[in-house]
């Protein structure tokens, strides 16, 4: 069970916060059990509409990586590398 909690901004709707928790889950996925490509794809696609900003998906994928050890860039990468198939990082940063 992890103990940290995924970083939110507090100015976001319900629905929001609920878009950008799927995204730390899923990207938690990818670098644990694996996740399909197209479903970790369309949750970082929700979480553009979100955060628009890449200023703001840097800070947020940096709080997210100091916390949980798994980096939001490397996943993303990856993903759109691979397209299809199982998305499997499998290596932590902390």
């Amino acid at each position: 069970m992890k103990d940290y909690q995924y970083p939110l901004d507090l100015d976001w709707t319900t629905k929001e916060m609920v878009i950008v928790t799927n995204l730390w889950s899923a990207v938690e996925a990818a670098n644990e059990q694996g996740i399909e490509t197209t479903t970790f794809l369309k949750n970082y696609q929700a979480f553009k509409q979100v955060v628009k900003s890449i200023g703001e998906e840097k800070r947020l994928g940096n709080e997210f990586e100091k916390a949980s050890g798994y980096s939001l860039y490397r996943t993303v990468q990856q993903a759109k590398k691979q397209q299809s198939g199982r998305l499997k990082i499998g290596a932590k940063t902390k």
